[in-house]
């Protein structure tokens, strides 16, 4: 299997896909690494305990509720107990919540130490363990406390996804849709036309989707570590997602699932803005939703949600930044859209 070399001016390092890589985190390892310390959950930690042997291992609660700086502190405290030092490394080993948040322990741990990235959902594994991007939540934001520390490697292996909760895999498969549709007309296709074989894990299939990806999230990356430009165009879906996991506490909808009801209002919102035409747009709505159902909301306003819009870290001055498709492996940023329309998006994907 494939291996994408994401380079920085912070870090060189690969992304490695490959079955069975999750038991090989030793072979990864920095040459002087000191004590190893791994930030999971105890329902993984039950999952994979023989491969993590040998390990120092911190329990990460779980849960979008559990992201905050206490946590971390408490990490921080219990690795300080056990001895960790400068020369110490984090394995950051289960879902793209435990990779933020093992990943920000890292960053600020004696002012950064190696982190080492093993997603074990298709959601991390696709996106959030790729790029440095770590951090914890404010209650009135998602991520608002972070910095960007990029990893030491990351091992993506395939064979851990067959222990997923459907509704857990399918959440990944969203994001899957996501970088089709903003830069890989081949891999959309593919979500639109083999969906019983993606739902089935077909090994040729996953590995396929997985890479493609991968590929795609590396370049980004590679191109642009900070966001300052062509990096933006992996929030897609993200601005309206990440309003309706505030609304909800965090306690409704897993992060994939937000950024479907997300991807759904960006479609509409880009038909109402004269960037995407209603056909195109019914396609993306049609193909994320071979992969629902989609949890209801019932209660939450598209008022609501446009609230929470203005304070994303997407906003400065005053002005929202969107991204928008404009076809199929292709988008636009867009700044300035009327409040009505925001709105309006959002009352569309809700409905």
């Amino acid at each position: 299997m494939p291996s994408h070399v994401v380079t920085t001016a912070a870090q060189t390092y690969t992304c490695t896909v490959r079955n069975g890589i999750s038991a090989q985190i030793h072979d990864f390892l920095p040459a002087k690494a000191g004590k190893v310390f791994v930030v999971t959950t105890p329902d993984v930690h039950a999952l994979y305990a023989s491969r993590l042997a040998g390990f120092e291992v911190l329990h990460y609660p779980g849960g979008e509720p559990n992201k905050r700086l206490s946590v971390v502190e408490a990490l921080a405290d219990q690795m300080l107990a056990r001895g960790a030092d400068r020369s110490s490394v984090v394995v950051a080993f289960g879902g793209g919540i435990c990779g933020d948040v093992g990943g920000f322990l890292a960053a600020i741990f004696m002012r950064g130490i190696p982190v080492i990235q093993v997603p074990t959902t298709l959601l991390a594994q696709v996106d959030a363990a790729v790029g440095g991007k770590t951090g914890v939540n404010l209650v009135g934001g998602k991520n608002l406390i972070g910095s960007f520390h990029q990893p030491h490697a990351v091992l993506i292996d395939p064979t851990v996804l067959a222990s997923l909760p459907p509704r857990e895999f399918r959440a990944g498969l969203f994001e899957v849709v996501k970088h089709g549709i903003i830069a890989s007309p081949e891999l959309f296709a593919i979500m639109a036309k083999r969906a019983d074989a993606v739902l089935a894990q077909d090994p040729e299939v996953l590995e396929k989707i997985i890479d493609e990806s991968v590929r795609i999230k590396a370049g980004v990356v590679s191109a642009d570590e900070k966001e300052g430009g062509l990096r933006r165009i992996l929030n897609y879906g993200h601005t309206l997602g990440h309003a309706l996991e505030a609304e909800t506490n965090y306690s409704v909808l897993l992060h994939g699932e937000a950024v479907a009801y997300g991807m759904l209002a960006a479609g509409h919102l880009a038909v109402r803005a004269g960037r995407l035409d209603a056909a195109t747009a019914a396609e993306i709505a049609r193909v994320i939703l071979l992969y629902g159902p989609l949890p209801p909301v019932p209660g939450v306003t598209a008022e609501a949600l446009a609230g929470h819009v203005y304070k994303d870290k997407k906003t400065i001055q005053g002005q929202t930044h969107f991204v928008l498709a404009t076809a199929i492996g292709r988008t636009e940023i867009v700044r300035g859209i009327p409040h009505e329309d925001v709105v309006a998006a959002a009352a569309a994907a809700l409905a």
